[in-house]
């Protein structure tokens, strides 16, 4: 009998569900202060994730909870690379 692999699990600061952590983008706060999108789930630093579409990175901004969960003030600029990386397809 073959052991069943543990999925991790995270919460989306826009629509607060819990999804496997493939499913949803790493914002991530690195050591030196600057907010960027983990791809790769690797980088060091202090993360948060949402979900791929505009809707819940709205969400997540407008209620602060992302400047709350990185511990640090987000810029417009930073915003614009945000949405810029989230998925076309999903996009309004």
């Amino acid at each position: 009998m073959s052991k069943k692999r543990k999925i991790p699990l995270r919460i989306c600061l826009g629509c607060q569900e819990k999804l496997p952590k493939k499913e949803l983008i790493r914002i991530v706060r690195t050591p030196e202060g600057i907010v960027t999108v983990d791809r790769t789930g690797k980088k060091a630093g202090r993360g948060a994730y949402i979900c791929p579409s505009e809707g819940c990175l709205n969400k997540a901004v407008k209620g602060r909870r992302l400047e709350r969960n990185l511990q640090a003030a987000i810029s417009e600029q930073v915003l614009d690379n945000i949405r810029d990386e989230l998925d076309p397809e999903k996009q309004e």
